[in-house]
């Protein structure tokens, strides 16, 4: 997958919004199925995985497969995720969305995500915010 683009400037590279979309897709894939391997193919060995507000912060594939994983008792309740791509620059981009879970409730999510060139996420930060009932 080709993931940076290059521009008029060729000292400046953007993210394909393209790509973009199908990171997040393959990331809705591997949160459906919870396979271990859907996982790590979004990150690189290194990654780096945050949420706010909560204490999650994991670093380096295995872990991000691990804790992922850890949470399927409560995917699998049910849910359902719609996002929108806010903006797109250098190899970040910003993602927001909407998550909706059967057993949790309404989440608003504020994505920051780093790609590197080969449409792996070197970066995930999450700011995950409850909606009132």
């Amino acid at each position: 997958m080709t993931l940076i683009t290059e521009t008029n400037d060729p000292t400046h590279a953007g993210i394909d919004r393209s790509a973009i979309s199908g990171w997040v897709e393959r990331y809705l894939l591997a949160w459906r199925t919870n396979n271990a391997a859907d996982i790590a193919d979004l990150f690189t060995e290194d990654a780096e995985y945050v949420e706010a507000p909560y204490t999650t912060r994991w670093i380096g594939r295995d872990a991000i497969v691990a804790g992922w994983r850890s949470r399927w008792d409560w995917q699998r309740g049910g849910w359902a995720f719609e996002w929108e791509i806010q903006s797109a620059t250098d190899r970040t981009a910003v993602i927001t969305g909407v998550g909706t879970y059967t057993q949790l409730g309404v989440f608003d999510n504020l994505w920051t995500i780093t790609l590197d060139g080969t449409g792996h996420c070197t970066r995930f930060h999450m700011v995950n915010t409850e909606r009132d009932s």
